[in-house]
């Protein structure tokens, strides 16, 4: 598995509007707190309205927010969103010059390996909720008003 940096900054956009949720938070907000070019997290968001995550909202209160409640949208969804590659391994791609980058052997007990590492990742990106997420982050972080949070990501 390989998170581009394009799935890393759409997870992170996600978790702070999940966080928000049920809030409008602007382009500039998420942008500035994660360090991420307003020009690419536009096209970042745009995408993740395309895919249904995201709805917006134009004029001075305009900006963004989450589709649907936090805990009915993965991090696989996003991922899959954002980066429809994440899950690949070696052994799918292939190389002009050399064929597959994996063994040509269909038996190779690598490949059946990492399948099976690749079906459990698979399973809890996509199991794992934007919610479950910003609970083990208000866990680790002392944050006034985490019980408001929570409150809403659970409603």
């Amino acid at each position: 598995m390989r998170v581009s940096a394009k799935g890393e900054y759409a997870t992170q956009a996600v978790l702070h509007l999940a966080m928000e949720y049920p809030e409008v938070v602007t382009i500039h907000q998420i942008a500035a707190r994660h360090r991420i070019s307003v020009k690419y997290l536009e096209q970042i968001l745009l995408e993740l309205k395309r895919g249904g995550i995201l709805t917006s909202r134009r004029g001075v209160h305009g900006g963004y927010l989450l589709s649907r409640n936090p805990s009915e949208i993965s991090v696989g969804e996003v991922l899959q969103i954002a980066d429809s590659r994440f899950i690949e391994s070696s052994f799918d791609r292939r190389d002009p010059e050399r064929g597959f980058l994996g063994s040509d052997r269909v038996d190779c007990g690598l490949k059946h390996v990492w399948h099976d590492v690749r079906t459990v990742v698979e399973k809890i990106l996509f199991e794992t909720s934007f919610a479950e997420v910003c609970t083990r982050s208000l866990r680790r972080s002392a944050v006034p008003d985490s019980s408001k949070t929570l409150a809403r990501l659970n409603a």
